[in-house]
């Protein structure tokens, strides 16, 4: 056998290491457990509607655009609501785009990957996770520290920065930090880790050097679209998108009229 099949071991197990690492959350007191459970049963659920849908989606051009934008708004609502929350959740849309289009573009463009269904939705949903997971990572992370560093901030305003310079002064090394997970994968891959893309290929029959290529191409890919991702959000988040008080707004008028 060279994969995992659907069967009451399957089954047991899973439900098994899902209790558990609920069970674990619940008494490390890290105040999850409940999410666990839930984020294992909608897991569940969600790939076995998934799986149904795409045997019946990749024979139809139309119905993989919308699969592919399905998973685009959800990335980006829940990216959104990571970050902040009212009307400011759309801008969660702008890095994702930004980092997910061209990189999907070159891909498919230039035939290093199938212009095919079956290619397009596991790539693009790669792609959107991560861009998903950096953006609202770096999204906090950075109206965090505007948040606890405004008296910074406000130095860097009464010393002639824009608000846009002195708020990218004080949030995007912290924001940054969200590159780091990539990186380390990136950069540890094959002596540390080998990814789903690798591991599922072998699982399927694949050899060894197309499964590593497959995941080459894959980690680069995801990096360089996470790459992007992050300098629009820092972007974004410099220029007040995703709400909260703008940069300088407690400074007196006087010192406002005194850095026009």
């Amino acid at each position: 056998m060279n994969s995992i099949d659907l069967s009451l071991a399957t089954a047991v197990v899973v439900l098994l290491l899902a209790v558990g690492a609920a069970a674990v959350t619940r008494l490390g007191r890290l105040g999850h457990a409940p999410a666990v459970l839930v984020a294992c049963l909608r897991a569940a659920a969600q790939l076995g509607a998934v799986s149904l849908i795409i045997v019946w989606a990749v024979e139809h051009a139309l119905a993989v655009a919308v699969f592919v934008l399905v998973m685009y708004g959800v990335a980006s609502v829940t990216a959104g609501r990571r970050i902040t929350s009212g009307s400011a959740v759309r801008w969660a849309a702008v890095p994702i785009a930004a980092g997910t289009l061209p990189v999907l573009a070159l891909l498919f463009g230039s035939g290093v990957v199938p212009p095919l269904g079956i290619t397009l939705i596991p790539v693009a949903g790669i792609l959107l996770g991560g861009c998903l997971t950096v953006t609202a990572l770096a999204g906090r992370r950075a109206l965090d520290e505007l948040a606890h560093r405004r008296g910074e901030v406000e130095a860097a305003l009464s010393l002639g920065f824009s608000e846009r310079d002195a708020a990218l002064e004080i949030c995007r090394p912290p924001a940054a930090q969200a590159l780091v997970p990539a990186l380390d994968q990136t950069g540890t891959v094959g002596l540390v880790t080998l990814p789903g893309a690798f591991v599922g290929m072998l699982l399927g029959g694949a050899g060894p050097l197309q499964a590593g290529v497959v995941q080459l191409v894959v980690l680069v890919a995801l990096l360089a679209a996470e790459a992007v991702a992050v300098v629009v959000t820092i972007e974004l988040a410099a220029r007040g998108r995703f709400g909260g008080q703008r940069p300088g707004a407690g400074l007196s008028g006087g010192a406002r009229r005194a850095n026009r």
